[in-house]
This record gives structure tokens, sequence and C-alpha cells, in this order.
């Protein structure tokens, strides 16, 4: 079971998860859609959720030049 954490004040995402076993940065933006980033040690998920980081930059910056996908 994913345990997903509502993302405040984001204009792209609504909530965010973490696979640690994975090393997956899960993320489920406004429309619905739902998104994993694979090779994501846990530093660049403290990276991603850092305060006053902006997620939608960080994804565009860092986590789109990572595989991803649409999840299942």
């Amino acid at each position: 079971m994913i345990d997903w954490r509502p993302v405040a004040g984001s204009l792209r995402i609504l909530a965010e998860a973490y696979d640690a076993e994975g090393e997956r940065i899960l993320v489920r933006f406004h429309n619905g859609v739902e998104w994993w980033y694979a090779a994501c040690p846990p530093h660049v998920w403290e990276e991603f959720t850092r305060p006053q980081q902006s997620r939608g930059a960080y994804i565009r910056n860092v986590l789109d030049h990572k595989p991803n996908g649409r999840l299942a």
C-alpha cells in the first residue's frame, strides 16, 4: 500500500510518496495521473520534499531525467 501524503500549496502536485525499497518517488498530479520516478535514493527524496522546494521545478530539473513512467 502506498502512503500518500498531501502537498499543500503546489499548483502541480496533489500528493507524493516514497517507495524506499524500490527507491522511487511517486507523484499524484491534480488531474489524477500518478507517476513514478526511479533511481531516487533517500537523499533525492529529502531534496524533493525539502521545505520551500518547488516540486514542479524539481521534477522538471531533476526527476524528468531519471527513469520514469505512469503508475499502472
